[in-house]
């Protein structure tokens, strides 16, 4: 079974206009979510999907794999799924473009539990929400599951309500977890979601994925502890933390150049 990752990347961000172009140590922002998914073992290609020549023109200067798609996707899932048509791929997973932390070993787990049960069509990932800030803050989706682990539903606001809380804070009061915005598909069930006209739900919370649900789609939730964070506006990129190979390797000539 080959395995596809593609990273739908555009242009047009309202609060930090061509984030993905940004230069972070010396490296366009695309760059680094790029060379997180290469490290993964179960992850055969890994493509970057845009519409735009721009970002085509910075990833293959980094050696990144470009498929050019039109301008129609409305969302980065129908960009993914744009992108495969015409290509081979039989587990395809969509990654945000502007999301960081990933661990490849992760995103092997979900492959590897797909390649065992043919059941699963569709996936994602989800951890547990720390605190109230989190709680309550719309950009962090919140998912709820059920026994066997299937999605029920994603929101913005804090899911399950509780009716009756007490003092502490509420993150403490349930398992409340967050939706960590990557997406596994069986390539059918992938063409099948592109086939779909958006949903009043999908549109209202602006979450792609109620689509899956409200087309009565399973999507099986694997919970981690891996933290991912996205770079919204220019303040956040003081949380991506330093290239450890390239501190290593400035370090390793600074030492050169002293000895010398």
């Amino acid at each position: 079974m080959k395995t596809v990752a593609v990273i739908p990347a555009r242009l047009k961000s309202s609060r930090f206009p061509e984030k993905v172009l940004f230069l972070h140590e010396g490296q366009p922002l695309l760059y680094h979510v790029w060379r997180q998914i290469v490290r993964a073992k179960e992850v055969d290609q890994v493509w970057i999907a845009t519409d735009s020549g721009k970002i085509a023109r910075a990833a293959e200067s980094f050696g990144a794999a470009v498929v050019m798609t039109s301008r129609r996707p409305r969302t980065g899932t129908d960009r993914v799924a744009e992108a495969i048509a015409g290509h081979r791929a039989d587990i395809v997973i969509n990654i945000q473009a502007d999301c960081f932390g990933f661990e490849p070993g992760v995103l092997d787990r979900v492959v590897r539990a797909m390649k065992e049960d043919h059941t699963i069509r569709c996936a994602t990932l989800a951890r547990a929400i720390g605190d109230d800030r989190e709680l309550f803050d719309p950009g962090v989706v919140k998912v709820v599951a059920d026994r066997a682990n299937r999605a029920l539903w994603f929101s913005r606001l804090p899911i399950p309500f509780l009716q009756r809380p007490d003092s502490r804070p509420r993150s403490g009061q349930f398992n409340y977890m967050a939706h960590i915005g990557v997406y596994f598909f069986r390539r059918k069930f992938l063409e099948a979601y592109a086939g779909w006209k958006q949903t009043p739900l999908e549109k209202a919370e602006s979450l792609e994925q109620l689509r899956v649900l409200e087309h009565g789609g399973s999507m099986r939730v694997f919970k981690t502890k891996m933290r991912t964070f996205s770079i919204d506006k220019p303040e956040d990129l003081k949380k991506i933390p330093a290239d450890k190979d390239r501190v290593q390797a400035c370090r390793k000539t600074a030492k050169q150049s002293t000895s010398s």
